[in-house]
């Protein structure tokens, strides 16, 4: 098995919730003790119902929020609390795709000055190598070169997104975190930047971690998947040993719960019921319980530990692991 690239190790984040004047502060715990480790060269799927932390975990890794406890490792190297100067390096190292890039874009600045922009942050092919550095990227993402002279209001969503993707491309970076780019996408749009991403990867030798609700999308890009609930990580294991035969039932739900084109059988109940607890007052023990149709009186006690079973998946259910 080949080393990990990027590594959390009891990875907590939290954020502080504003209260009334006669109320306790509380805090939320977006990610509450994740290990997660993903390989140099493969896809880690991330997903999970809105809300579990996927986001930020995405954007702990890349140290964009602050962690509460744990650490975060680069090719082997602790950068939890790495100064100013570390970390403008590993920005060269670790970039993020977002999901709204008309959002992440200046509307001021053209396309091809948005792109200028990291090269020049970074202090990369000064001077008239410049230039044909923004035009050899916009090419490798498959843009016009005429295009650099228009203003992201000027393109398509899915224009846009190759913009974002040519300027994480820039600084020529390792690890990519693309956190839900394509769900505002027309599906035959998300398909082509699903298969850019991939000749990407194959070309450049990029680790992604992708982040996304569209579990069709997940399966077709990774190499492994993680399902979150509530700030922790519940299963992972390989893409098509998960989808084949999941085995937490919250995973379960989840793929049950997936728009699918055959009708279901009449009568048939849904898996995954009712709404995920609030991180804010999240239930004792294991937190899928109230809407698990397994649980039994140690679930509701105790919290199970993710545990990686003979087979290489990891699940953390008292069920599975007994």
């Amino acid at each position: 098995m080949s080393a990990p690239l990027v590594e959390a190790r009891g990875l907590t984040c939290t954020f502080p919730v504003a209260a009334g004047p006669l109320a306790r502060a509380r805090e939320l715990r977006a990610v509450d003790g994740v290990d997660l480790r993903i390989r140099a060269g493969e896809t880690l799927g991330l997903v999970g119902e809105s809300g579990c932390g996927k986001s930020t975990l995405g954007r702990a890794l890349l140290r964009l929020v602050p962690t509460r406890s744990g650490t975060v490792w680069y090719r082997g190297d602790d950068i939890t609390h790495a100064n100013p100067t570390r970390l403008r390096a590993l920005r060269r190292k670790m970039q993020p795709v977002f999901q709204d890039p008309f959002a992440s874009l200046d509307p001021r600045m053209t396309v091809g000055a948005a792109v200028d922009e990291a090269l020049s942050i970074h202090d990369l092919h000064p001077g008239p190598a410049r230039a044909a550095r923004v035009d050899a990227l916009l090419a490798q993402v498959g843009l016009r070169p005429e295009l650099q002279h228009r203003h992201p209001h000027e393109l398509s969503g899915g224009q846009r997104q190759r913009v974002g993707i040519a300027r994480a491309l820039a600084v020529e970076p390792e690890f990519l975190v693309c956190d839900e780019p394509v769900s505002a996408l027309d599906v035959s749009i998300q398909a082509q930047i699903i298969n850019l991403l991939q000749d990407l990867q194959r070309e450049l030798g990029l680790t992604y971690l992708f982040i996304a609700h569209d579990l069709t999308v997940v399966r077709h890009i990774s190499t492994r998947v993680a399902v979150m609930y509530l700030g922790r990580v519940v299963e992972l294991a390989s893409s098509a040993e998960l989808f084949r035969e999941p085995a937490h039932p919250y995973t379960r739900a989840l793929l049950a719960s997936a728009p699918r084109l055959e009708p279901r059988p009449s009568g048939a109940r849904p898996l995954l019921q009712g709404e995920p607890p609030s991180p804010l007052q999240p239930p004792t023990g294991c937190a899928f319980h109230p809407r698990c149709p397994e649980a039994v009186a140690r679930c509701r006690a105790e919290v199970p530990a993710l545990v990686t079973l003979p087979s290489g998946r990891s699940v953390a259910c008292h069920l599975r692991t007994t």
